[in-house]
């Protein structure tokens, strides 16, 4: 295998787009602004561009740093690099902070031009298919009229489907991962309880908090606490974490006594500290909202009759929230179209979260099948 590295240091940018967005809702967006990072070198032919599809809590910053001082780089900085995956020698690389995002993007924290205050709850509901229909027209912006490859895992995995069928004439192959065709009732009931507690939050008000210098931190933490219970395995936690005590000894009370008490609160005061509670209500809805077989009686297979890419689809064994069987049902309905599909089901520890780790099985799944994408010319 050769070398890796990282993409080194990256800097973040801004396309301002004038043009209304009607959104799925009937609402309209007047102008809004999309942050997002490029990585490589567009081609001559503009044909290697690739877009990667953030999910619930992602962003823009996909992969390197920002100073040589940071202390994580970003959020799929493994897969993405010189020698890597996604080999930044062979494609230029797409990240970015969706609408409704705080990263950035417009979105409810950012100014309201009809106000000049935070549009906070006014700021209208977005779907995968909104952000899709954004995302082509960053891609116009940036001079791209097809992408090599659109790529996402979990809500991504949604957004990379989407465009294949949004515009199946745009997008050569869709690298779907970790994700479904739709949500099951029980993840839909995880969104909405993560949604209560931030909306049940004192210092919520009905979605207004910048305009009373609050911010419904506990609701907040409390929604991040319950998704990472849902991300990981019950193996990866016993794993991780058992029935390890943090002090050694048992005290009797309702401080914190086990380990894994310890890190759901780390992660739930770090994520209140870097996200904002609008745009988690909007993500988890997008989530929910996303069915596209919902206008065909529920037949994926007619849903997908018109897409044009070619796929690969990627499941993981202890993904309890996205499992294979969903990952299956986008494969079947595929196959039903005689469609090219390629299918990984990898045996994994890690649970949802899985997509993310530097898995070398994995890895060598998407190296193999982007290596085998075309950079110059037709397929």
């Amino acid at each position: 295998m050769s070398e890796t590295s990282s993409v080194g240091i990256v800097t973040a940018q801004t396309a301002h787009f004038s043009e209304p967005l009607k959104l799925k809702s009937g609402e309209v967006l007047p102008a809004y602004d999309l942050t997002y990072e490029t990585y490589g070198t567009l081609n001559a032919d503009k044909s290697n561009a690739v877009l990667i599809c953030h999910a619930l809590s992602g962003n823009h910053h996909v992969a390197g740093k920002y100073a040589e001082t940071d202390k994580y780089p970003g959020w799929w900085d493994n897969l993405i690099g010189p020698g890597r995956p996604l080999d930044t020698n062979r494609f230029f690389v797409i990240g970015l902070n969706n609408l409704g995002g705080c990263h950035g993007s417009s979105g409810p924290s950012s100014t309201n031009p009809a106000t000049g205050k935070p549009w906070g709850a006014d700021f209208p509901v977005v779907t995968v298919e909104d952000w899709v229909e954004s995302q082509a027209r960053l891609a116009d912006y940036l001079g791209i009229d097809q992408l090599a490859a659109v790529i996402g895992g979990s809500l991504g995995g949604m957004q990379a489907l989407q465009w294949t069928m949004s515009y199946p004439d745009r997008v050569r192959h869709a690298l779907v991962i970790a994700s479904a065709p739709n949500l099951t009732a029980q993840n839909m009931a995880f969104n909405e309880v993560a949604r209560q507690a931030i909306m049940t939050d004192p210092e919520f008000y009905d979605g207004h908090y910048y305009e009373h210098g609050a911010v419904p931190r506990r609701g907040l933490r409390i929604a991040r606490m319950l998704g990472h219970i849902t991300y990981l395995s019950d193996d990866a936690m016993g794993a991780k974490f058992g029935r390890k005590l943090r002090d050694g000894e048992i005290k009797y009370g309702f401080g914190v006594e086990f380990e894994m008490e310890s890190y759901l609160r780390y992660q739930g005061d770090k994520f209140a500290g870097e996200f904002d509670a609008n745009t988690y209500l909007r993500m988890t809805r997008a989530l929910d909202y996303f069915d596209p077989a919902l206008e065909y009686g529920g037949n994926l297979s007619a849903a997908l009759a018109n897409v044009k890419a070619r796929f690969l689809v990627v499941s993981f064994t202890s993904d309890w929230r996205f499992s294979p069987a969903r990952s299956r049902e986008i494969m079947k309905a595929l196959l039903d179209n005689e469609c090219s599909v390629s299918y990984a089901e990898v045996t994994a520890a890690h649970g949802h979260d899985a997509f993310l780790m530097p898995d070398p099985h994995y890895h060598n799944i998407l190296r193999n099948y982007l290596q085998n994408i075309r950079t110059g010319g037709t397929e």
